[in-house]
């Protein structure tokens, strides 16, 4: 008998596809329930405030390589990739959990190490290591962290919020990560090739950084209270700023215009980029895992920024029949697609 059970490949949804076909199967009952998928953190209601909680995952040869990471960098990362995102949501992080399924190939020493970065993220963050659970695992390492935050509810930034004419900006500089990464998996292959040859990382220390211990940028959410500054819609960029503008975009139902000649990249970035023979556009468009902030501002607040020294101000939103371009040098007209990172390819 003919199976005519129609497939889907999940590498042609993407794992953005993905997420808005599970959608449909979340409906949110409960009146507390202010928002759930959508944003990066559920949110809520706990009356005079609001708890914001995220869940993120990462496996073992997919989202990284024990070859070049040590653990207890990737239980560091693992801890700021999930405070980023309450970072995102301009709430203050103040819980987590962690789940681990682990091989045999694991001793109890390396698991140690895994969890005094994972203690050492805390202490930074200033967060509370209140649980989890452990799994055996055929093969290799994954971790999951449901991290908890809380906000006043008059302070949340959503990804929807965004306005017609509001000024996007950017923290710190783009490509970083990517670039490191790079450096790493070569460094790698060189190293399988010629078990002898010594790390070529000389004056590469702020990309190679950028990639093992990335930071969440929880100090400038402090800087926004200070400056009395309520972003009017924000995000974290974990899949490459083009990928994350346009989900402002949909979110807020608007378009944008970013400049290519006001993106930040470091120094040592670009100079590792022309090795590499690869555009730096590509590594700050696309590259992802920076955990830097993208987020806009009304006009009225543009004077507070103006002369910050950690955030660019890269464009602004227009109405969403204008599309989402960049501005080339050149002065042309450049379409923005999403071209980060696809977990199902």
């Amino acid at each position: 008998m003919e199976n005519t059970t129609e497939r889907t490949e999940l590498s042609s949804l993407g794992e953005f596809g993905l997420i808005d076909r599970l959608k449909k199967f979340a409906h949110l009952k409960n009146t507390d329930s202010l928002l759930g998928i959508g944003d990066d953190a559920a949110v809520i209601d706990c009356g005079d405030h609001v708890r914001l909680v995220s869940t993120d995952m990462m496996v073992e040869g997919i989202h990284f390589d024990l070859s070049y990471m040590p653990l207890k960098h990737l239980g560091y990362k693992a801890v700021a990739t999930n405070v980023s995102d309450i970072a995102a949501m301009n709430g203050k992080p103040t819980q987590l959990t962690v789940s681990i399924a682990v091989s045999s190939k694991f001793s109890l020493e390396a698991i140690e190490e895994l969890y005094r970065g994972i203690q050492a993220a805390c202490e930074v963050y200033n967060v509370d290591l209140v649980g989890g659970d452990t799994t055996s695992s055929r093969s290799g390492l994954m971790i999951s962290i449901t991290i908890i935050g809380t906000a006043n509810k008059q302070d949340v930034v959503y990804r929807s919020t965004a306005k017609d004419k509001d000024i996007i900006c950017v923290t710190g500089d783009l490509g970083g990560a990517y670039m490191g990464l790079q450096l790493l998996e070569r460094e790698k292959q060189v190293f399988l090739a010629n078990p002898n040859a010594q790390p070529q990382l000389e004056d590469k220390d702020y990309v190679v950084q950028r990639q093992l211990k990335p930071e969440a940028r929880m100090d400038f959410i402090h800087e926004l209270k200070n400056l009395e500054i309520r972003p009017t819609s924000m995000i974290d960029i974990s899949d490459g700023l083009a990928s994350e503008l346009m989900h402002l975009c949909k979110a807020s139902g608007l378009g944008a215009r970013i400049y290519e000649d006001k993106l930040p990249i470091d120094s040592q970035t670009e100079q590792i980029a022309n090795e590499f023979n690869i555009s730096t556009n590509t590594c700050m468009l696309n590259g992802g895992e920076d955990y830097e902030l993208l987020f806009t501002i009304s006009q009225d607040d543009y004077a507070k920024l103006r002369n910050h020294p950690d955030v660019t101000t890269i464009g602004y939103m227009h109405s969403a029949d204008k599309g989402i371009h960049m501005v080339s040098i050149g002065q042309q007209l450049v379409p923005l697609t999403a071209q980060g990172w696809n977990h199902f390819e």
